[in-house]
């Protein structure tokens, strides 16, 4: 087990932010990011699986428990995720979408007793660098907290909220443009911000609907 590896900081533009509990800001790594150092640690020599899930309909959330398998360490943790529904029906929309989400939390918590990100919790992070410092090589932004107005074009919105009702419909008409199911870019936003369309946050928004607009 290579433990500097495992433990080695992630670099600030692979950290990205949500909001937490009591609007706390919280710094997160996708979910991508936590496979690919788990592949470079252990030479894709590592296994996880769900052992057991459990839909809790009262609470609208979803809760698995995951076991991270690495050589002959094993490492378990519980992950959890919203039930994303309708809005106007309250129907559930994608359960696997949800538990897809709910396994991804379970792995990065499962991966942080092995070190992975677990600077994010010792707050010894890296620095952020500085906004207001241009990126030439930027290709397109990330957490910028700008919204869109109705015909997609950017406004200044303050603060990094839950996406708003106008990035939303947006996205969704993005979403069918591109020949993409709802289904799909659950999963996308899963794998790239951490969570289903419904609970992304403002920057996170911003930046899907630069990628949808590529296609």
């Amino acid at each position: 087990m290579n433990r500097e590896l495992l433990e080695k900081p992630f670099n600030p533009d692979q950290i990205k932010q949500r909001e937490g509990n009591f609007g706390k800001m919280l710094d997160y790594i996708e979910g991508h990011s936590v496979i690919a150092r788990l592949n470079e640690a252990f030479d894709s020599n590592w296994s996880f699986e769900i052992v057991k899930h459990e839909i809790m309909t009262d609470t609208d959330e979803v809760l698995v428990l995951g076991k991270l398998i690495a050589g002959d360490v094993i490492k378990t943790q519980f992950g959890s995720s919203r039930i994303t529904r309708a809005r106007e029906s309250g129907d559930m929309i994608s359960l696997a979408d949800d538990l897809k989400a709910a396994a991804t939390d379970a792995l990065k918590k499962a991966a942080t007793l092995l070190g992975v990100g677990l600077h994010l919790y010792a707050g010894a992070k890296p620095s952020r660098p500085n906004p207001t410092q241009s990126n030439t090589n930027q290709t397109r932004p990330t957490n910028s907290g700008n919204g869109v107005n109705g015909s997609g074009n950017r406004q200044e919105n303050n603060g990094n909220g839950r996406i708003s009702a106008k990035q939303h419909k947006f996205i969704l008409n993005l979403m069918k443009e591109a020949g993409m199911t709802k289904s799909q870019l659950n999963q996308h936003c899963t794998e790239t911000y951490g969570s289903v369309l419904d609970y992304i946050n403002k920057g996170d928004a911003s930046s899907l609907i630069d990628w949808l607009q590529s296609f």
